[in-house]
């Protein structure tokens, strides 16, 4: 398994979900919500027949190119941005909660600390258990990887 740089994701976050808008804009014509972009679901909802947003078979073997490149990166982003979103679930304390929604804001660890009225060295130690605790989750890592969990 490849190793997961959690800063690089959470720095491009924003980055991502712009390109995601744009990509989704050009290939489907509008913005997709995230709740529509095709994340497994469970219970009865898995068993449920549903209608598909993205391309035929035939609309994708006819695209070029750079539509079918499109729609890898498109596909890839969703799964990356969907990752980070829900990880802030997976933190253990408050907190920690907190300053993850700050960084996924842009916030500079300077503005952090202003904003919980900390130092700067704490918010550090804050970002780096942040850090640790994604980068140690399985169910993170199989989201961001694409694998198929077994709930």
């Amino acid at each position: 398994m490849m190793m997961i740089n959690i800063a690089e994701l959470i720095r491009d976050y924003r980055m991502m979900k712009r390109e995601i808008e744009r990509l989704q804009k050009i290939i489907y014509g509008k913005s997709i919500p995230m709740l529509s972009w095709g994340v497994a679901q469970y219970g009865i909802e898995s068993t449920l027949p549903k209608g598909s947003s993205g391309k035929s078979y035939e609309e994708l073997r006819d695209m070029d190119i750079r539509e079918q490149k499109q729609i890898m990166r498109l596909e890839e982003y969703q799964r990356r941005v969907f990752a980070i979103e829900t990880a802030g679930d997976y933190l253990d304390r408050e907190i920690l909660k907190i300053v993850y929604d700050c960084m996924l804001d842009g916030m500079t660890r300077q503005e952090i600390a202003i904003h919980l009225e900390i130092s700067r060295d704490s918010v550090d130690k804050l970002r780096s258990d942040i850090k640790a605790q994604i980068g140690t989750n399985t169910t993170f890592s199989k989201i961001l990887h694409g694998e198929k969990s077994a709930c």
